[in-house]
């Protein structure tokens, strides 16, 4: 045991020591979301195995090209100052990291920490260098001895080549043809059984005028979890008539599940056939709505929409997945857009065949990777020339491709986390304080607005924030993000990207989480319902508050 702690020492790098620990330290400091212990040990210790590999490559770099090294006891040496004042600055930053973090929560009201747990994140910080270490050479150890026998035929530089490149094709392999297909596997089975999975407290409905019920062409079996959630949860009418006090209409949603039919395009039909029998094209509002991955809609942007509308509202969604959407987006990420597409053009189709003076109003809507698959479903091409009302999408991914190009192409020193294109008749974007456009500017025959916070690293994250500055972080910032959030080469992405598996963590308003109350100022922007004043706009969003339920695991 001892000769092989002397042998791993002998073999540690200084340099990657150094910028190891400078990795470690900047990833102590504030993002977009708070962390616990356990994911900012995770985070620390991913950030110092990559300084420590950048480090240890270049110390190979210098030993390749054979400049001179300092002597073995001087070697030595050097490194234990080098690790004494490593362990010194790792030690002060840990004792700030408090604050930093706190930082972040007193902007979304939560209680502050009064300890980092600094022993808890070097144990796991520790251990996850360690776990990525052990990789690394053991990688190294692969492509030596692929390069050894391979050595006996071909030059020896080349032997070193073919043994690196063989290296990294086993390794893909094994990670990506065995391990994640059959963790993908695993993860789709579980998903699937908790689909199914009938809750006692949601019994079928017994209303024919109900998805789910005998009459309805789609079982309540057949809903799965998200859908039954999506049915059974909305307001019904006589609670809009008793906060609205006016007559209101029993909102009607539609859904259908995956085990409904084999294709997105026989399921789309089925949705459609569904409208038709729950005569859904005679109210004046239809939803076009694509969910999550899991399947989920989110319950405090429909019921916004349908209190607006005093319950006169249609909407309809088709489940394209059973997996969460980070998952479904690395895996499936065509099914979202397949299905996205199949039902638009069925519902659409047939809408365009109504007369023009009495068929509903037709808008789109999706969160997260609903947002980006709503995106991909109309072509604006294609609907020019008979054009739906509008649409609202809610935590667009950063993969959104025409969120990404107005961001980009946005008016001249508007703001990156809140642009403004153009003269905004358009596309109009909002957070918790509505948006740039004054809310009496004129809108154009067609009305979409991004509903987006500034701390949803969803949203706002970037392969290239590994090598440059995000344009979010310039001054202004958004009233969600950290004053002391600062720009670190590589860190920062790693940042965003852990930011993004636990942006659901927050509390309503904040990161990926939306709350009624903002959904009510971008319907009002994007339908335009009418008879509301100003208070009672505010006492509805005070009882949708109420109401709201938080998102568990929901995307």
């Amino acid at each position: 045991m001892r000769s092989w702690v002397t042998r791993f020492w002998r073999s540690f790098a200084a340099g990657g020591l150094v910028l190891g620990t400078l990795f470690f330290v900047a990833s102590l400091t504030p993002t977009l979301i708070p962390r616990t212990y356990l994911t900012q040990g995770v985070l620390s210790g991913a950030c110092f195995a990559v300084g420590y590999g950048v480090g240890a490559a270049w110390r190979w770099l210098w030993t390749y090209m054979e400049l001179p090294e300092p002597r073995e006891r001087l070697l030595v040496a050097l490194k234990i100052v080098v690790a004494a004042i490593c362990a010194a600055i790792a030690i002060l930053f840990l004792w700030w990291a408090a604050e930093w973090q706190n930082s972040i929560r007193r902007l979304m009201d939560l209680e502050p920490v009064t300890s980092a747990h600094p022993f808890e994140v070097c144990l796991i910080a520790i251990v996850t260098f360690l776990v990525v270490i052990a990789l690394a050479r053991l990688f190294k150890g692969i492509s030596r001895l692929i390069a050894e026998r391979s050595g006996r035929f071909v030059p020896r530089r080349v032997s070193r080549v073919i043994g690196f490149a063989a290296a990294i094709l086993l390794f893909w392999a094994v990670a990506n043809g065995v391990l994640v297909r059959y963790a993908l596997r695993v993860a789709d089975s579980s998903f699937a059984a908790l689909d199914a999975l009938i809750e006692p407290d949601r019994p079928q409905p017994e209303s024919p005028l109900k998805t789910g019920s005998l009459a309805s062409l789609v079982g309540w079996e057949e809903l799965g979890r998200a859908g039954r959630e999506f049915i059974a949860t909305g307001p019904t009418a006589a609670e809009i008539a008793a906060f609205t006090h006016a007559n209101a209409l029993e909102p009607i949603r539609v859904y259908v599940g995956l085990r409904v039919a084999d294709t997105a395009e026989e399921r789309a039909q089925i949705a459609l056939e569904e409208l038709k029998r729950l005569s859904a094209f005679e109210r004046s509002v239809l939803v076009v709505v694509t969910p999550t991955g899991s399947g989920w809609v989110d319950p405090a942007a429909m019921d916004s929409v349908e209190y607006l509308h005093r319950g006169d509202v249609a909407s309809v969604a088709q489940q394209y997945s059973y997996l969460s959407s980070p998952l479904s987006l690395l895996f499936e990420p065509e099914y979202g857009s397949e299905a996205a597409q199949a039902l638009f053009a069925a519902v659409y189709g047939y809408w365009t065949t109504l007369p023009r003076e009495s068929r509903p109003k037709l808008y789109l809507h999706g969160l997260s990777l609903g947002a980006l698959n709503s995106e991909k479903s109309a072509e604006l091409f294609e609907i020019l020339g008979d054009l739906i009302q509008g649409a609202l999408w809610s935590g667009p991914p950063f993969e959104a491709r025409m969120w990404r190009s107005v961001t980009e192409h946005r008016n001249p020193g508007s703001l990156a986390w809140l642009p403004q294109f153009r003269d905004g008749s358009f596309i109009r974007f909002m957070n918790q304080d509505g948006g740039p456009d004054p809310t009496d500017a004129p809108w154009g025959p067609l009305r979409i607005v991004y509903l987006q916070y500034a701390s949803d690293a969803i949203t706002f994250f970037d392969y290239r924030d590994f090598y440059r500055r995000p344009a979010w972080m310039d001054a202004p910032r958004g009233p969600d993000v950290s004053p002391e959030l600062r720009w670190y080469p590589v860190v920062t992405m790693l940042q965003l990207a852990l930011d993004m598996a636990v942006a659901t963590g927050t509390p309503m308003g904040y990161g990926h989480v939306f709350a009624p109350e903002h959904y009510v100022n971008a319907w009002l922007a994007v339908t335009d319902p009418q008879g509301w004043s100003a208070d009672q706009i505010a006492q509805l969003k005070q009882h949708l508050a109420a109401r709201a339920r938080p998102c568990d695991g929901c995307l």
